[in-house]
C-alpha cells in the first residue's frame, strides 16, 4: 500500500492524479503543511467502516504505530467452576 501526500493545491489542480494514487492507498491532503484531508478508494473505506473490519485491519492503519495502547491486567478472576 503505497501513501501519497498532496498540498491542497496540488490537489486543486490535478484530482485526477489523486484519484488515481488512491487506487494504491491513501492519500493525504494538507494545508500549510499539515495533514488535514484523506482520500480513499470506496472500496477502502468500505472496508474500513465496513462489519469485516477486523482489530487486525484497524492497527494495520498509518500512524497508529504512535498510538499509546495501555493493556493492563484484567479487572476481574476467572473462576473454575465445579465439575460433579
Amino acid at each position: 500500500m503505497a501513501i501519497t501526500t498532496m498540498t491542497s493545491r496540488e490537489f486543486n489542480q490535478d484530482a485526477s492524479k489523486a484519484k488515481r494514487a488512491a487506487n494504491d492507498g491513501p492519500v493525504f491532503i494538507t494545508d500549510r503543511g499539515r495533514p488535514a484531508h484523506v482520500l480513499l478508494a470506496i472500496e477502502e473505506y468500505q472496508r474500513l467502516v465496513g462489519r469485516d473490519a477486523t482489530i487486525g485491519d484497524l492497527l494495520a492503519l498509518p500512524g497508529v504505530e504512535d498510538i499509546d495502547l495501555p493493556i493492563g491486567k484484567r479487572a476481574m478472576a476467572l473462576k473454575v467452576p465445579e465439575l460433579e
